[in-house]
């Protein structure tokens, strides 16, 4: 009889990084629902960067985590969420709004810091996810008002793709965002930053020229929640 071997967070996450080498795409580890010993076993691998959808987990989680952690906010933020996490998230991906944008630098600069931000656009044909269109993208990327935030920095975008099996589709979607953003990028050369890709579509949003993936199940496995009792 034979027994196969448990794959290791680490050995997964060394996985990944082999299949985002060719591309030179970051890795961000979806943390959200993980508990600390499971980011502790990303950590010991080497894994820096983890993402969180949610501020009231994040901010629980921030101090029972070494300061070597680099945590992305990921979900959807609301502004009156933004002080609690200006002190010490490493980058917005979600920045859906010149008011979000502009509360980021007003919290920010309590903090003398500095933050990345992503403008979250809407690819999807799914209605229930949060996003920018690419008219409205672009109106805050040329805004004035933008250039006069000193305590955020915009260096790309973020999209997600409809959650279909239809390949197809998910190819067109990351294909409009690259092409929205070389546009924008010919404008703005600050602009590097093409987050596009998760668990399921990863390898699609590789080939489309993402440059920063956003995994958890493939590394730590398919979430399993308490039963209602």
């Amino acid at each position: 009889m034979y027994f196969s071997r448990v794959i290791t967070i680490q050995e997964r996450i060394d996985r990944l990084r082999s299949e985002l080498s060719p591309f030179g795409a970051q890795l961000i580890t979806v943390s959200k629902t993980r508990s600390s010993d499971e980011i502790a076993a990303a950590l010991s691998g080497g894994q820096l960067d983890f993402g969180e959808n949610y501020v009231q987990e994040l901010i629980e989680k921030h101090p029972l985590l070494p300061d070597a952690v680099r945590w992305h906010f990921i979900g959807h933020l609301q502004s009156n969420k933004v002080k609690y996490i200006a002190g010490f998230v490493h980058m917005i991906h979600t920045v859906d709004s010149l008011k979000l944008l502009q509360e980021i630098n007003k919290q920010a600069a309590k903090h003398q810091r500095i933050i990345p931000c992503l403008l979250q656009l809407h690819i999807a044909r799914e209605e229930t996810k949060y996003g920018l269109s690419f008219e409205e993208a672009a109106e805050i990327i040329n805004n004035p008002k933008v250039v006069g935030l000193k305590n955020v920095r915009i260096i790309g975008l973020m999209g997600m793709a409809t959650n279909t099996e239809n390949e197809i589709a998910v190819q067109h979607e990351f294909a409009s965002l690259k092409h929205f953003f070389d546009r924008m990028r010919e404008q703005h050369p600050e602009l590097t930053v093409l987050s596009m890709g998760m668990s399921g579509d990863y390898k699609l949003a590789l080939s489309a020229g993402s440059t920063m993936v956003r995994i958890g199940s493939t590394i730590f496995g398919e979430r399993t929640y308490p039963s209602a009792t």
